[in-house]
């Protein structure tokens, strides 16, 4: 790989939407930023989701990402929330379409999986991953954002292999292949 692949990572949500934002430098990532889009419950959904559309665009002008990785709906219990979810992540695949921005899409346990190793893993035990991996200290208060850089670093795994024909499938194969990026507590 050449030069340096910029990647959006973003966890929908009409509410509560997070992002991060991450630079792969080959065998190397980068936290460049992460945080959330906040939008009030009270408004129209029409509005909140036109103002998605617009934050993913900010965003993409701003940082001028390669690839726009997003996590996928899940089933869960209330198909309302679901449903809701599902359009949250409709239009900010359509900001990045819009803008010519590949779109890639993974399920919450494929990110789970890729990161901590466990498709079960909770919120805390991923933060606590990116955290040692991206070397973010504290982690966010609002797990929005670290599920979003989660996002991307899954993303970053998945590539295609480089030049000396590595790639990389989760977390425990980036450290099989980079055993000098191992933490010894």
């Amino acid at each position: 790989m050449n030069g340096e692949r910029i990647i959006l990572g973003i966890d929908p949500g009409t509410q509560v939407m997070g992002y991060g934002i991450i630079a792969d430098k080959g065998k190397k990532i980068e936290l460049i930023t992460l945080d959330v889009f906040k939008f009030s419950y009270k408004e129209d959904q029409a509005l909140r989701l036109k103002k998605i559309f617009e934050s993913v665009l900010d965003l993409l002008d701003k940082y001028h990402p390669d690839e726009l990785a997003i996590e996928a709906p899940f089933f869960g219990k209330n198909v309302q929330s679901m449903l809701k979810l599902g359009r949250a992540q409709g239009v900010a695949m359509a900001a990045g379409l819009y803008r010519n921005i590949p779109i890639f899409e993974y399920s919450p346990r494929k990110i789970k999986q890729s990161i901590t190793g466990n498709g079960n893993a909770s919120k805390e035990q991923v933060a606590g991953m990116l955290s040692n991996l991206l070397n973010m200290g504290d982690a966010p208060k609002l797990m929005d954002a670290t599920d979003a850089v989660a996002v991307a670093v899954c993303h970053y795994f998945q590539r295609e292999p480089d030049a000396s024909g590595k790639s990389y499938t989760g977390w425990k194969s980036f450290l099989d292949q980079n055993p000098e990026r191992r933490v010894n507590k």
